[in-house]
């Protein structure tokens, strides 16, 4: 439910990406229009397939990341693929390469990116009751990847720029991308690759989602159950939702809609199964965490109210109750940094490193923590650990640049302020890193 990515305004392009991409749109202005393939009508597209494949490829890993990696339960990931591959055979466009997992994150949200890599997490799959609610959700998902719909606010968003300025209005957007964030992951962490839908998008996407389940023979109940959860959670516990809500509109109507449509539409197929049973039995390990992220939930919305001490306390208390979690030390690593105590949040990021070792998040977390207490040598090496294990952020170029600059190294240093600004010329640290190169007189150099 959450959005698929990837608002252009809000995406990580470089300035010459997007001038290709520009050149692309005018060239497709020129050559007409694609057809819908949900609804065979014609439609300004700029964005094509191949464009949707290398966007998912460059940047759902980040995403991924940022939510904590998947999880670690391969009975659980390989369920979740199960029904959505099976409900993904059944949609207007099978031949898309999906993919599907579940992410430690523990808000409750879902959402895909453009060439269908899905992710759930964790708290949303605690709010799930039955296998139809689970089909429902994939199945919204997978209406916003056939109806094109990330590709459909890319074009918008374009066509916009290309109006009032190109260039210029590019740079003014992409200020917008690097807020100040937790363990210095910039925008990647704070879920700006991906767009905000319309409501019409929402609309056609809950409509072609309970087309798809009811193909796969789930009960469209299902669809009526799971936005009544929501209704109710933004009501009863708004904080937890708070992202779902930002980018898929939700309200009541949307809930109403779902009941009138399957009593119009859908009534034959109310004798299909929600299996609540097997649902409760592949999400038993999930489930008997519920407690533990009920915690980690009431620690991040702390968190953004900047009510630190009681965050910790969260965190405390659910890494009490699950001492190895991942998202969890990695919470409290940056509850941590955030209160100034960077031993401390390095000690977590170290235990989280152990638990999860594929995962890349925690070595920049450590990064930090590590910068931030003047261990600038062996930041530096957390950097580039996290740069190799998951290339392409452009804040960890600028980090390693720092740490080289605090050491002394200004030849080095030059080079990754350099590719920093050639990434993000723009960004939230550019104007630091052209101040080091202007007064090392390397701005005057030849590039």
């Amino acid at each position: 439910m959450q959005r698929s990515a990837v608002n252009f305004r809000q995406s990580l392009v470089s300035r010459r990406e997007f001038l290709a991409a520009s050149a692309a749109s005018v060239a497709a202005l020129l050559s007409g229009c694609a057809i819908n393939p949900v609804s065979g009508r014609r439609q300004l597209m700029f964005v094509s397939e191949a464009m949707d494949l290398d966007l998912d490829k460059k940047w759902a890993c980040h995403q991924f990341s940022a939510d904590y990696g998947a999880v670690q339960d391969n009975d659980l990931n390989a369920y979740v693929s199960k029904v959505g591959s099976d409900e993904a055979a059944l949609t207007h466009r099978p031949h898309v390469p999906y993919s599907f997992r579940v992410v430690n994150s523990v808000v409750v949200n879902g959402y895909t990116f453009p060439a269908g890599s899905v992710a759930l997490a964790r708290g949303l799959m605690l709010s799930i009751n039955n296998e139809a609610e689970l089909a429902a959700v994939l199945g919204h998902e997978l209406g916003h990847v056939n109806a094109r719909h990330a590709g459909e606010r890319m074009t918008k968003n374009m066509v916009g720029m290309l109006i009032v300025g190109g260039i210029a209005a590019y740079l003014e957007y992409e200020k917008e991308k690097y807020t100040e964030l937790a363990a210095g992951l910039g925008a990647i962490a704070a879920n700006m690759l991906l767009c905000r839908y319309s409501r019409q998008d929402e609309t056609e996407a809950d409509e072609l989602g309970m087309e798809y389940m009811t193909r796969a023979e789930y009960n469209p109940d299902g669809m009526i159950g799971l936005m009544d959860t929501f209704r109710k959670l933004h009501k009863s516990r708004p904080g937890i939702v708070e992202l779902l809500f930002a980018t898929h509109p939700m309200s009541d109507e949307r809930y109403e809609t779902a009941v009138a449509r399957v009593d119009a539409k859908y009534q034959d197929a109310r004798v299909f199964p929600v299996n609540a049973e097997r649902y409760m039995d592949q999400t038993s390990k999930l489930r008997a965490m519920s407690e533990t992220i009920e915690k980690m939930q009431e620690g991040e919305e702390a968190m953004t109210m900047k009510k630190f001490g009681e965050a910790e306390s969260c965190f405390r208390e659910a890494l009490r109750q699950a001492p190895g979690d991942y998202a969890g030390l990695l919470m409290m690593a940056k509850c941590c940094l955030a209160r100034h105590e960077y031993g401390e949040a390095q000690r977590f990021a170290e235990e989280a490193k152990g638990v999860y070792p594929e995962e890349a998040q925690a070595h920049h977390v450590s990064g930090m923590a590590k910068m931030y207490n003047r261990r600038y040598y062996s930041a530096l090496g957390e950097f580039t650990l996290y740069e190799q294990k998951l290339p392409g952020n452009p804040n960890t170029i600028f980090f390693k640049g720092l740490c080289l600059d605090k050491m002394g190294r200004k030849r080095e240093s030059a080079s990754e302020y350099l590719r920093y600004l050639k990434e993000a010329p723009e960004g939230e640290h550019s104007q630091y890193a052209k101040k080091r190169l202007d007064e090392w007189r390397y701005l005057a150099q030849p590039q």
